[in-house]
């Protein structure tokens, strides 16, 4: 009949609910009249009146709420939680936009106030059209309806909820992060003293990995955590569970303290029942209940860490260590008075020892006498690290790339049964981290990762930016230049591009991430690995890279045309005689010029390097003359032409007493969503150091030392705990870190352009 409502899962009469969340099977429901049909800012929306199941509630393609039989996931999952609970007189529902878990909440005569926050207003004022049975409670006057972000309109409410009830949708796309434990985090702080929360917990027949994981997790936040579940036919498998806990470790979730009236499923006898599983569903709970109750055990055991290093992240990573009190930690540098330093700066006690890590009997004692190292030093070292490690079986974390050196150890590393975690700093860490949670949701929503680009710069703030390459060294400036004549590899639009060191620099373009800053980027080495690494086969573009200021580039790239960053041998400043040089005498046997007049010099400069304009010659040259190549100062030589420019940037180019760096991070994802639609997302973040002199670290060493901390914690704890040379690209790696990096106030924000 002409102006008849369609939908796409409705075909010969039949409702049709087909999902990878529950393969080869479907739920089929015949449809008598469509009555509603809409997109909303959020969500695919559907009401349809059944032939004997009363109307439904489709959301995504997912039934949502049946009348016939929707009372017994409402009754369940919110008085499972409030008859348990002595008082409830403060309860807050999120998602449940339907009404039904309100319904039940309300039938509670202790509760003075009852909060729903959903994200999408569609959802309340469709049903109270449709499913005014279920969405009568709107109307009582105890009820506050917020339309916005559960997690946003959390992250102020701490300690106001007598219960949380998160009515969510299956773990696909957005929902997802409310099975994670930043989400379980935030409900804990927002409970009064002694709160229960109780969260929807999938099938029993379909999800045990992940109700495996809800448990552990839950344990790690809930000195009390159950699983319950009920029986509902028209949810997947015609059951649905739930995550139960408390804050009360003396409360028995299992045991109800008061009737509740006018219900149609729960009973007291139903409560406790509910909470008595299948054997083979049982057994997961109880092994995750175990899983925990191991970790905490080893938890409280006296740990020993050995650290190797003393460069700036150094401190950050010691002071998380020490922040718990079975810790002890051991500095081991080549020069102990290095070490001692260190140790005396930190928050708490540390030792400090001489270990010559190319000795092999100096490491190899110090190895031994502890459980766990972590070895911040060049990373050329690592691999000998690893083996000593590997002969007394003990466990090391990183912050570096897994070099070839470190894999080719991975035999003996699972032989000897030890974690060797890596790449849990900065960039590479803290990049991982966002960039796998993303790409995970994206491709369990049924998308695609079409293009992936992400770039990293550790600068000055701009207030501290003040020398001609906008630049300042915050590690070793070797390795800073020498990172700048690296090779890149990667994929543009489906192409393998590759460019060679010495042409890197002209290949920094104009990235626009914020009005405020004038950014250019270029690549890092080999982009191409991360197709396999983040799991994005379908992405025709994949690129890793550094942000500078604008203006850095094109100065970096005279100093490669003029051989400065050239570190091969030169007799003449390695003599006795080059501790009298001065930089103009220097410059003019560098570059070939007639003498050290400045006039000779600048023509050599103009011959062998090339600028774009004219005003850029100008700016160059100024620099140059600014960095003192011109000058009568005498060099510091270094025996080539690198390091000797090294000792005199390093002291032109420091941080000064109150100046502050920054770190800017963003990944941007461009994505193909299941139904075709194109997006484009970013994850960003901006950070700035402590002033120099505070007594607090900069952002680098924060950034970079205070992940490497959690990582050792982690595996300390045993919530990391797999054998081999790791690093975080799955999200049994990830989420662990990820939730404890966002307890320190370091996030990315996501947005979608």
């Amino acid at each position: 009949m002409a102006g008849e409502l369609t939908h796409k899962t409705i075909v010969d009469g039949w409702f049709r609910e087909i999902s990878d969340q529950w393969p080869e099977q479907a739920m089929t429901l015949k449809v008598k009249k469509v009555l509603h049909v809409e997109q909303s800012l959020y969500q695919d929306v559907l009401v349809f009146e059944s032939e004997n199941h009363g109307n439904v509630l489709v959301l995504d393609g997912a039934i949502q709420c049946v009348e016939r039989d929707e009372f017994s996931y409402q009754e369940m999952i919110a008085h499972l939680p409030l008859a348990s609970h002595p008082n409830p007189k403060s309860v807050l529902v999120i998602g449940g936009g339907d009404g039904g878990v309100l319904r039940e909440v309300l039938k509670h005569p202790s509760v003075e106030t009852a909060v729903l926050c959903d994200i999408d207003e569609a959802v309340p004022r469709v049903s109270k059209q449709f499913l005014p049975h279920m969405a009568a409670g709107f109307n009582d006057p105890r009820v506050i309806v917020h339309i916005g972000d559960g997690f946003k309109f959390l992250d102020d409410k701490k300690g106001e909820f007598d219960v949380i009830i998160t009515d969510s949708s299956d773990p696909v796309g957005p929902a997802n992060s409310l099975f994670q434990k930043p989400y379980f985090q935030l409900l804990k702080e927002s409970l009064k003293p002694g709160g229960s929360i109780s969260t929807q917990g999938e099938c029993i027949w379909l999800h045990l990995p992940l109700i495996d994981d809800l448990i552990t997790m839950s344990k790690t936040l809930f000195p009390v955590a159950e699983f319950a579940y009920t029986s509902i036919p028209t949810y997947p498998s015609g059951t649905i569970g739930f995550v139960v806990c408390t804050l009360d470790e003396k409360r028995d979730l299992r045991t109800p303290l008061r009737k509740v009236e006018n219900v149609r499923y729960w009973s007291p006898e139903v409560h406790r029942a509910a909470f008595t599983l299948p054997t083979f569903a049982q057994k997961v709970v109880d092994g995750a209940k175990l899983k925990h109750a191991a970790s905490v055990a080893k938890a409280a055991t006296p740990k020993k860490v050995l650290l190797l290093g003393s460069g700036f992240v150094a401190q950050p990573a010691a002071d998380y260590i020490l922040r718990r009190a079975e810790n002890s930690l051991t500095i081991g540098c080549r020069h102990i008075e290095t070490a001692q330093a260190l140790a005396s700066s930190l928050s708490g006690s540390a030792t400090a020892i001489s270990v010559d890590v190319s000795n092999e009997a100096s490491l190899d004692a110090a190895v031994k006498e502890h459980d766990l190292i972590i070895s911040l030093i060049p990373y050329t070292f690592h691999a000998t690290v690893i083996k000593s490690a590997i002969k007394f079986k003990k466990n090391v974390v990183t912050t570096s790339y897994v070099s070839d050196a470190m894999k080719a150890l991975e035999p003996d590393v699972i032989k000897a049964g030890i974690t060797v975690l890596n790449e849990v700093g900065l960039d590479p860490g803290i990049d991982h981290l966002y960039a796998v949670k993303k790409i995970d949701e994206v491709h369990k929503a049924g998308g695609k990762i079409t293009g992936f680009l992400s770039y990293c710069g550790g600068l000055p703030a701009p207030e501290s930016a003040d020398n001609p390459l906008g630049y300042k060294f915050s590690w070793s400036s070797r390795g800073v230049l020498l990172a700048l004549l690296n090779s890149g590899r990667l994929y543009s639009k489906g192409e393998l591009v590759e460019i060679d060191g010495k042409d890197l620099m002209s290949h920094a373009k104009p990235y626009y991430i914020s009005p405020a800053f004038a950014f250019v980027a270029y690549p890092n080495r080999d982009s191409t690995t991360f197709r396999e690494k983040y799991q994005i086969p379908e992405a025709g573009t994949v690129v890793r890279g550094t942000l500078r200021y604008q203006g850095f580039p094109g100065f970096i790239k005279t100093f490669v045309q003029l051989g400065f960053l050239d570190e091969s041998p030169k007799e003449w400043l390695a003599s006795a005689a080059a501790k009298d040089l001065t930089w103009n005498e220097v410059t003019a046997k560098a570059l070939g010029a007639k003498d050290s007049s400045e006039s000779a010099l600048l023509e050599r400069v103009k011959t062998l390097a090339s600028f774009e304009s004219p005003a850029e010659e100008q700016r160059i040259i100024s620099g140059l003359r600014w960095v003192g190549l011109f000058s009568a100062e005498k060099v510091v030589p270094r025996g080539n032409l690198l390091d000797t420019l090294c000792a005199t940037l390093e002291a032109k180019m420091q941080y000064e007493q109150g100046e502050r760096d920054l770190v800017m991070l963003q990944h941007k994802f461009e994505i193909e969503n299941k139904d075709g639609s194109a997006e484009t997302h970013t994850s960003t973040l901006l950070d700035f150091g402590a002033p120099v002199g505070s007594g607090e670290p900069s952002s680098m060493a924060k950034l970079v030392g205070v992940p490497c901390g959690i990582a050792v914690q982690l595996v300390l704890d045993g919530v990391i705990s797999k054998s081999g040379v790791l690093a975080p690209y799955t999200r049994d790696i990830v989420d662990p870190i990820l939730a404890e990096v966002e307890k320190e106030g370091i996030t990315m924000i996501e947005r979608v352009l």
